[in-house]
């Protein structure tokens, strides 16, 4: 999909299909004005006869004005201006696209420059059209016999003022590298477990680092974990057969020996839970128990476009957790890369296992600060649904940026508390620490977990079970969150570069 802002007047763009705001009782902006009056009042005329009242979402599809260039006019409903929020413009961002998808034009032409959000500047309401049209185009048949037609649409044209032409370009660059980050996570996640191991993620990893310059790519493999010593990870990956790995990824966009940032991600390519087995029900979507590193790989793509000034650093710990005669065992005790004993009481609770000799290992790098991504408890799903991440973390100042990307975003967290007395939970009679805490509080008390291994840095801790896929019947699939909340992050480190 190929976006381009342009300064012209929306009457005389040649286009395929002219989009126009038309809002509640069939009020028009400024520029929808103009175009009617181009038309000779065709479009008011229209209207008048009540097909469109202005509702959020609305369409009507005009064939052949005169006066225009473009061949159609979509019009589509955009409320009230005092009710419209970022909720609602993405509604009507999509509605507009589903439309265009059904037509035989390759381009469209927006004209909603004069379109209020609240709280969102003309960047950030580019930001929303461009993601919301990117990631509506988004199509994973790779394993079907029949595919998808091809999108018809290629080309999207955003008109603006020539005084917001500058921050527009810029929001749609920075859009369609977040989305396009977005659909490289959400492919990972879709494939096939029998396809993405944890070999097939490190070497997604290496040509990321052929397709873009400034990385470089590094594979820790399990003879290289033994060395250093990284036996809760390897606890995990031992009833495999697929080899597990730490993929180490290293962009050095900022200065010579400025500090990185660090992303670490969970990368279960698929989890059974081992001895401690999981029901068979719905068990084909543990596939998606590696979206946290699928979704540092989208990021990391994102970055690398957008040639971010930064210095980032991305751990994948990527494993697969299956029952085996050579599986740990419930009551098995091991060794963590930081010398941390852990008494394995459920081995379900893998995730944790992997990540924090990750972010043991991180500390080399002597990050400015590390955020890790897992789709860690199904606790976090009861406690925040589908739509929010969840997020701990021991530094309040990080805590508050990944809110604020989030907010930004529109790829939200909300932030649970890391109190000590949660510690006790995890409390073991023969090991240093337990990785299980008991039935409650379990989205907090992994966190504490992974607190243990975060002494040496900031850190935060983004959950994002409920977030990262969506379940059951077609609508089943990756969402590629958090990739905008992540790449948001480090905009925001790259303006203060």
């Amino acid at each position: 999909m190929e976006f381009v802002v342009k300064n012209t007047k929306a009457a005389a763009a040649k286009t395929a299909t002219l989009v126009l705001p038309v809002g509640e009782n069939q009020q028009l902006d400024a520029v929808a004005q103009s175009v009617d009056l181009a038309s000779g009042g065709a479009i008011s005329a229209i209207l008048k006869r009540g097909d469109l009242m202005g509702k959020p979402g609305q369409t009507l599809l005009l064939h052949s004005l005169q006066g225009l260039k473009a061949d159609r006019i979509l019009l589509v409903g955009t409320g009230k201006d005092d009710e419209r929020d970022a909720r609602q413009f993405r509604k009507i961002a999509s509605s507009a696209l589903g439309v265009l998808k059904g037509l035989g034009g390759n381009d469209a032409t927006f004209a909603l420059q004069d379109v209020q959000v609240k709280d969102r500047d003309a960047y950030a309401r580019t930001r929303m059209l461009v993601e919301v049209i990117g990631d509506g185009q988004y199509v994973f048949d790779q394993f079907k016999s029949k595919k998808n037609d091809a999108p018809k649409l290629a080309k999207i044209t955003i008109l603006t003022d020539k005084a917001d032409q500058t921050q527009i370009e810029q929001a749609a660059r920075h859009a369609a590298a977040i989305t396009a980050g977005m659909s490289f996570a959400r492919d990972l996640g879709n494939l096939p477990p029998n396809v993405c191991h944890p070999s097939y993620i490190a070497d997604q990893a290496k040509q990321l680092g052929k397709t873009f310059k400034g990385l470089k790519v590094e594979v820790l493999d399990e003879k290289k974990l033994r060395e250093l010593g990284a036996g809760s990870f390897l606890a995990v990956s031992q009833g495999s057969d697929q080899p597990g790995c730490i993929v180490v990824m290293q962009y050095n966009g900022g200065k010579k020996g400025e500090q990185p940032y660090a992303l670490v991600g969970k990368g279960i390519t698929f989890d059974t839970g081992g001895i401690s087995l999981k029901p068979g029900q719905g068990m084909d979507e543990m596939k998606y128990d590696m979206c946290g590193a699928a979704s540092v790989l989208g990021t990391f793509r994102a970055a690398l476009e957008l040639q971010l000034p930064i210095n980032l650093v991305g751990l994948l710990a990527c494993a697969e957790n299956m029952p085996s005669g050579n599986a740990t065992r419930p009551g098995d005790i091991v060794t963590t890369m930081s010398g941390q004993t852990v008494e394995i009481l459920n081995t379900d609770a893998e995730g944790r296992l992997v990540l924090c000799d990750t972010l043991t290992y991180a500390e080399r790098f002597k990050p400015r600060a590390v955020i890790d991504v897992a789709t860690l408890t199904g606790a976090c799903i009861v406690a925040l649904g589908s739509n929010t991440s969840g997020l701990l973390g021991n530094n309040d100042e990080l805590l508050q940026q990944v809110l604020g990307a989030g907010q930004k975003a529109g790829d939200r967290a909300w932030q649970l508390p890391l109190f000590d007395e949660y510690q006790e939970q995890l409390d073991s009679p023969f090991a240093d620490i337990a990785n299980i805490g008991g039935p409650k509080a379990g989205t907090i008390t992994a966190a504490c977990f992974l607190s243990r291994f975060t002494k040496a840095y900031p850190w935060a801790h983004l959950d994002v079970a409920g977030t990262a896929w969506t379940s059951g019947g077609k609508e089943k699939g990756a969402t590629g969150r958090p990739v905008p909340l992540l790449t948001q992050y480090l905009l925001d480190r790259a303006e203060q570069a």
